[in-house]
C-alpha cells in the first residue's frame, strides 16, 4: 500500500512539473524528484549523448512547437522507465544521415531498416508477452520516413530520418527507449 501511494506522489510530481516550469517563467528546467522507494527526472535536457548516440556532425536542435526534446526516466525497486527524444536537422540528404547512424547503431546490434509515412518513431510493446523480444518493422514497409532501429521492446535505441522542410536537407529524431520490471537484471 505504502508503495503504491509512492509512486502515485512520484507521478503526480511529474505532472505537475509543466505547470511549476510556467508558473516560474523557466520552461527548460528539469524536475527531479529522489526518495527512498524511487527516483523520478522529467526535463527538456534530452540530447544525442543521452540517447547514446554522436551527434550528425553539423546537425542543429529542431525546435517546433510542442515538440521539445524529452528526457523522462523514473527508476523503484519494481520498475523502470527511461525515454530520450531529441530532434535535429541538418542540410545534408537523409541518405548521408542513414548511413552515418547505421554504422554507429551497428554497435547496439543488427540494425533494422523500416519505412513509415510519419515519424511517429514507434515500436510496439505486447504486455501479454514474457521477455523481451527484438523489434520489428510495423505497418507495410512503405513511406518517406526512414527508420533505423536496433535492440529489444525493453531495450531499444531508433533513429527516424526525413527529408526535411520544402525537401532541402534532413530532419531526424533520436530515441532511447529502455524499461526493467522487477526480477530484470
Amino acid at each position: 500500500m505504502i508503495r503504491h501511494l509512492a509512486i502515485s506522489l512520484i507521478l503526480a510530481g511529474a505532472f505537475a512539473w509543466p505547470a511549476a516550469a510556467q508558473e516560474s517563467g523557466d520552461n527548460d528546467q528539469s524536475f527531479d524528484v529522489r526518495s527512498s522507494v524511487g527516483d523520478l527526472h522529467v526535463g527538456k535536457d534530452a540530447d544525442a549523448g543521452k540517447a547514446g548516440l554522436p551527434l550528425y556532425p553539423g546537425a542543429r536542435p529542431k525546435r517546433e512547437k510542442d515538440n521539445d526534446p524529452f528526457n523522462f526516466g523514473i527508476s523503484t525497486e519494481s520498475f523502470g522507465l527511461k525515454l530520450v527524444v531529441a530532434k535535429y536537422e541538418t542540410d545534408d540528404a537523409p541518405a548521408k544521415v542513414i548511413g552515418f547512424y547505421r554504422d554507429k547503431l551497428k554497435k547496439y546490434g543488427k540494425v533494422l531498416e523500416c519505412h513509415n509515412l510519419n515519424d511517429n518513431s514507434g515500436f510496439h510493446v505486447d504486455d501479454d508477452h514474457k521477455g523481451s523480444r527484438d523489434l520489428k518493422c510495423e505497418g507495410d514497409n512503405t513511406g518517406r520516413v526512414r527508420e533505423l532501429k536496433v535492440g529489444t521492446e525493453d531495450n531499444a535505441h531508433i533513429v527516424a530520418i526525413e527529408p526535411g522542410d520544402n525537401g532541402k536537407g534532413s530532419t531526424f529524431a533520436l530515441i532511447y527507449v529502455h524499461s526493467r520490471k522487477q526480477g530484470d537484471i
